[in-house]
């Protein structure tokens, strides 16, 4: 009979080969950890963006010049919001971005060229660049209803918002948050006043 001979390898080799493994298996560790790492910050940015700070994309023209077409928000989620400040709400299934002109109580009326008033004091509105009544087929003056707050867009000829019953008067819990920062376009970057 013939007996094949069994080629015992060197210990240099053994440590070779054990080194080779350890690597694998360190290396497979680590690309778990950093996998499990990013899956966590995306988790914890999805929740912050969607609930804290939802970022928003513009689609349309009824905030020129305030935002344009394309430019992308932040908006912080709190009920604070005041005359003048620009919030984002629900309607529709859509987001809308619009100027808050009246709170819950107050008297809004709006002549024939667009000068607005709340409770019987014209608004200055430097924002605003081209004065219009729009579509409006509410009576004025107008009250809003409590728990509301009365919005118009700043491209007061196009936009669509408390002014017709169409949109209406905004519900609190339907307010997304108040947009503070543009953060698109780069040369624009900056609060949004």
């Amino acid at each position: 009979m013939d007996k094949k001979e069994v080629k015992i390898p060197a210990i240099e080799q053994i440590e070779a080969e054990l080194r080779k493994e350890q690597y694998k298996n360190e290396y497979a560790r680590v690309l778990r950890s950093t996998i499990f790492t990013l899956l966590v910050v995306v988790a914890v940015a999805v929740i912050i963006a969607v609930m804290v700070c939802p970022v928003i994309q513009i689609v349309g023209e009824s905030m020129s010049d305030t935002l344009e077409d394309g430019d992308i928000v932040v908006a912080i989620n709190n009920s604070s919001y005041s005359r003048g400040s620009v919030v984002a709400f629900y309607y529709n299934n859509n987001i809308l971005i619009k100027r808050v002109i009246a709170t819950a109580g107050s008297w809004v009326d709006i002549d024939g060229e667009g000068n607005v008033t709340v409770d019987g004091q014209l608004l200055d509105e430097p924002y605003v660049t081209d004065k219009s009544l729009g579509d409006c087929n509410i009576t004025l003056p107008y009250q809003v209803p409590d728990d509301k707050i009365f919005v118009m867009g700043d491209h007061r000829a196009t936009s669509v918002d408390s002014r017709n019953t169409a949109v209406g008067c905004i519900s609190s819990e339907l307010v997304v948050g108040k947009i503070l920062f543009r953060i698109w376009p780069l040369s624009s970057i900056g609060a949004v006043g």
